[in-house]
């Protein structure tokens, strides 16, 4: 048995800025996917992935009891095929901040629960509020906390536009071109980041006043801009805005880009061949780059691996 294919996600814009009603949008990412499967593995990774739904599976059930009304799940078939050795086969790479927690949650959805809201429905609003509540409390058995938006996002595998943390809606975003000079990039830092405690050093920084003003006049400002230049490919401006957010980063997200990127960072404001930001929590995993020039992008970065996911 094999499941459907869930893909991972992209959070273009809106990493933490969705936590304050920021825009956000989100897209998925079809290079890496998993699915569930029920095989005889007896891989090392197979196995650990078994190991970890046993322990995913005790959390739904305690979810399931304490909110009946939210989402249930055929908890006997999950656990009878988790017995078997059912695990998430997974190109995902872990802590990289492409969405690999939501596409298990996906999987776990699509296939175990009850009366489940489908893609093939009229997604109303309510609808798509609805399953990022439900997969918000399934993911946070990861995160700690989670605005359900991964999981979303590989489950209806199309672009999600984040208006506010209630306001949601599936969007389109303009067609690529295929050997368009303009590019958005993943370069890969090489090291795994961890979400928990980079959500909670944000946290504790929203309890400053000076971090609470810059958030609302700088960095949700640009990062909402940006959203808009994107939809419209209004790419000129989507460059003006990036290059401003990917300074208020520099400047006050240190903690979640890794030291020996704070250079390359700069360098990309100071010679515009490319703007960083970050991709899902930071701390490691993959960095989100614009470029205008992706062939630019590429000298300037030689010596790093870069991933091209975007073209215009």
């Amino acid at each position: 048995m094999k499941g459907p294919l869930f893909y991972s996600k992209i959070l273009l814009f809106g990493e933490y800025g969705i936590i304050k009603d920021s825009k956000g949008l989100s897209i998925p990412y079809n290079f890496y996917n998993g699915a569930l499967k029920r095989d005889v593995n007896t891989s090392e990774e197979a196995i650990k992935s078994n190991a970890n739904l046993k322990r995913f599976v005790s959390y739904l059930e305690t979810l399931q009891n304490e909110q009946p009304e939210l989402v249930t799940f055929d908890l006997n078939a999950l656990n009878q095929h988790i017995e078997e050795g059912m695990y998430f086969d997974s190109t995902i790479p872990q802590g990289y901040g492409v969405g690999s927690s939501g596409a298990l949650v996906a999987a776990i959805y699509d296939r175990y629960a009850n009366n489940k809201i489908t893609v093939l429905e009229n997604l109303t609003r309510e609808k798509l509020l609805e399953l990022k509540k439900i997969f918000a409390q399934m993911e946070s058995f990861f995160h700690g906390k989670s605005s359900g938006l991964d999981p979303l996002n590989s489950y209806l595998s199309i672009p999600i536009l984040i208006n506010s943390q209630d306001n949601i809606e599936a969007t389109g975003i303009p067609s690529q071109i295929a050997d368009g000079k303009g590019a958005v990039f993943l370069l890969d830092s090489g090291i795994v980041g961890e979400t928990a405690p980079m959500v909670s050093i944000f946290m504790e920084n929203l309890k400053e006043q000076g971090f609470r003003d810059m958030l609302k006049k700088q960095f949700v400002k640009y990062t909402d801009a940006c959203v808009d230049n994107f939809l419209h490919g209004d790419f000129k401006s989507l460059f003006a805005n990036t290059k401003k957010l990917s300074k208020v980063v520099l400047n006050n997200f240190k903690p979640m880009i890794p030291e020996q990127f704070h250079e390359l960072w700069q360098k990309g404001i100071e010679t515009n061949d490319y703007y960083l930001k970050l991709c899902g929590s930071g701390g490691g995993g993959y960095i989100l780059g614009f470029t205008q020039d992706i062939q630019k992008a590429k000298e300037a970065l030689k010596g790093h691996k870069l991933e091209v996911v975007y073209q215009f």
